[in-house]
């Protein structure tokens, strides 16, 4: 019996999910996290800085990733046990993101996926690059 509801990843499986950040991402995000830094708000300091102008906090970037992880690949019951991203360009309101996972390894003793992990624009240019290391629960157990 596997954890995957949809049967064990192999290594090489994608899956992607897209979506457009909206100015209200930001808001909702501050809400949740208490992230009220300059960048994200104040239009003059922004652009003063070399991002040039507002861009929305990296957990709103990273998010598209829980998804994927818990909707597609490994799917239903996915956590993540470790994650190792690089900030690589700044998404803004308005961005449509893509969230992509490929599956590394797949441990054969417990529920366990490594994946290479990455978040592009839709100008194709790598916002967050990097791994991710999952759990994935038994939901048939729960």
């Amino acid at each position: 019996m596997t954890a995957w509801l949809h049967g064990a990843p192999s290594v090489g499986d994608r899956a992607s999910m897209t979506r457009t950040i909206q100015a209200g991402d930001i808001i909702q995000f501050t809400a949740l996290s208490g992230d009220r830094n300059p960048l994200h708000y104040d239009a003059d300091v922004a652009a003063a800085t070399r991002l040039g102008g507002i861009v929305v906090q990296g957990g709103v970037t990273t998010a598209i990733l829980n998804a994927v992880v818990a909707e597609r690949l490994p799917g239903p019951g996915t956590v993540f046990l470790e994650t190792a991203w690089r900030f690589l360009a700044p998404a803004r309101p308005g961005d449509t993101i893509t969230g992509e996972v490929e599956v590394e390894t797949v441990r054969a003793d417990k529920p366990i996926t490594s994946l290479r992990t990455r978040v592009l624009r839709h100008d194709g240019e790598v916002l967050v690059a990097g791994t991710a290391v999952c759990w994935t629960f038994d939901l048939r157990q729960a």
